[in-house]
């Protein structure tokens, strides 16, 4: 159905060509049914698993109705972890990138300044954590009043977080006249309660596929002493050789310990937890998405909104103990239509958890066969020279997902008392160039990042070497990033 779908919900030629260019090819069940809802400016409950595109059913709808001349925010979206926070920036970045929609994403521990710093320029849409939009609202730095739209995303897990006071004192302040979406995995009485007070008439909508690429996943349990699992981990990465696989934990100190012991063995492998800086985190993830190293091992916080489509493998060092986690963690394989395959490791005290899982996903997860010795040694050879593609990628850039969008570096920003009016005059002078062809711009303190649409990036950077912007001489490059 060749983007049929996608035009149906007659959404704007610069949203359709976007998801044509992001590989979308239909839309999703959660997708049919939140979008048009949206769209007519109703408030809506979606009760959906991980793994159903659900970002993409709020993303869409809120870049198509964005108002890209106004300059202030007009969509806010609260997700539980900085992680999808990003990723869901990401995901929005790329759905309006053609129609100039800008998202910006604001969470604890990455700079203050950095944050104040992009929201004083225009940003249509913001995804937070709501400690830190708490933050950014109270110091005035986030302004409410041109606010149409308020997404709510993982309300069940920010539940579990403790963050359900902090939703409360946001939806408090919000303008009157929104639409609002919540979406969860699970309704609890207190969500309910939530949506009751602070939506109008929602309608709830009970999407039945609970992930989206689940048949394209293969799922099995391994029957194993504890003290048998890290030896059987290392004889499946090389029994089973994935392109790239993410072993989860519950605790940050399995991570390190299995991480050392891989690394030992000669596995390229990184870590990925909560004690790691902020910016060490985001660094693993890029490079993990780069294809840059084989193996991840994570705790949850690897679990949801990261999307990495070439993972063929997850597996379950240890069982979650939140028994959603589990279609959480499966869900990062499986993607983009390829195969996926799920292991969990199971010993004799963990049934229970499967038993749990295997009532919350509502099938029996068939149990495997552990790998041959023979197996391990051929794999081990495969494993081991797959490795070498992965090391020539360190510091690659990744592929243009909008092919006729090129990011253009200026020698000038703030401190040269720059304005993205400024900026647009200037370039809408050049031959090669008019308005409708100057995309996002960012205007930092030394330097500045553009969007050239259309295909004529290439040309601009190659027949003009420098521009001049309020009298002052600015060179032009293509940026790096």
């Amino acid at each position: 159905m060749e983007n049929k779908g996608f035009s149906e919900l007659k959404l704007s030629d610069d949203i359709v060509k976007a998801l044509e260019n992001l590989g979308y090819k239909k839309p999703s069940e959660v997708q049919i049914e939140a979008i048009p809802h949206i769209l007519n400016r109703e408030d809506i409950i979606v009760k959906s698993q991980t793994g159903s595109g659900k970002t993409a059913s709020f993303g869409i709808p809120l870049c198509e109705m964005v108002e890209v001349e106004e300059s202030r925010v007009q969509g806010l979206i609260l997700v539980p972890t900085r992680e999808l926070a990003l990723q869901v920036k990401e995901d929005i970045s790329n759905i309006g990138r053609l129609k100039k929609v800008r998202a910006a994403a604001v969470f604890g521990k990455q700079p203050f300044h950095e944050q104040v710093r992009e929201l004083k320029q225009r940003v249509h849409i913001v995804s937070g954590t709501p400690g830190r939009i708490s933050d950014h609202i109270r110091k005035g730095n986030l302004k409410l009043d041109d606010i149409k739209f308020v997404i709510i995303d993982e309300a069940d897990k920010m539940l579990s977080m403790g963050f359900i006071d902090q939703i409360k004192e946001i939806l408090e302040v919000m303008p009157k006249d929104r639409t609002t979406a919540l979406f969860s995995a699970t309704l609890p009485e207190i969500i309910e309660k939530l949506c009751g007070k602070y939506m109008r008439n929602p309608k709830i909508l009970n999407v039945q596929s609970e992930v989206f690429n689940r048949d394209k996943i293969k799922e099995s349990f391994l029957q194993l002493e504890y003290d048998e699992k890290a030896n059987a981990l290392t004889r499946n990465l090389y029994a089973n050789t994935p392109d790239a696989a993410i072993v989860f934990c519950n605790t940050k100190d399995k991570v390190r310990e299995l991480h050392d012991k891989l690394k030992k063995d000669g596995v390229m492998v990184e870590q990925l937890h909560g004690d790691m800086e902020q910016k060490d985190r985001l660094s693993t993830m890029e490079r993990f998405k780069n294809k840059e190293f084989k193996v991840l091992i994570a705790t949850d916080i690897a679990s949801r909104g990261i999307h990495v489509d070439n993972i063929t493998h997850v597996f379950n060092y240890e069982l979650p103990g939140e028994t959603e986690n589990y279609v959480h963690r499966i869900g990062r394989t499986g993607r983009a239509g390829r195969e996926g395959c799920a292991i969990s490791f199971v010993s004799k005290f963990e049934k229970r958890f499967l038993s749990s899982v295997e009532s919350y996903v509502g099938y029996e997860i068939k149990e495997g066969k552990h790998p041959s010795d023979e197996e391990v040694k051929v794999g081990k050879i495969i494993f081991k020279e797959s490795q070498k593609a992965f090391g020539l990628n360190k510091g690659v850039k990744k592929v243009a997902i909008h092919t006729d969008v090129t990011k253009i570096h200026l020698t000038g920003g703030k401190k040269k008392k720059l304005r993205a009016i400024d900026v647009v005059g200037a370039l809408s002078n050049l031959k090669e160039l008019t308005g409708e062809d100057i995309g996002i711009i960012d205007i930092q303190d030394t330097c500045s990042f553009v969007d050239i649409l259309n295909g004529k990036g290439s040309a601009v950077v190659k027949n003009n070497k420098e521009i001049t912007i309020k009298g002052k001489s600015i060179r032009i490059q293509k940026a790096n990033k």
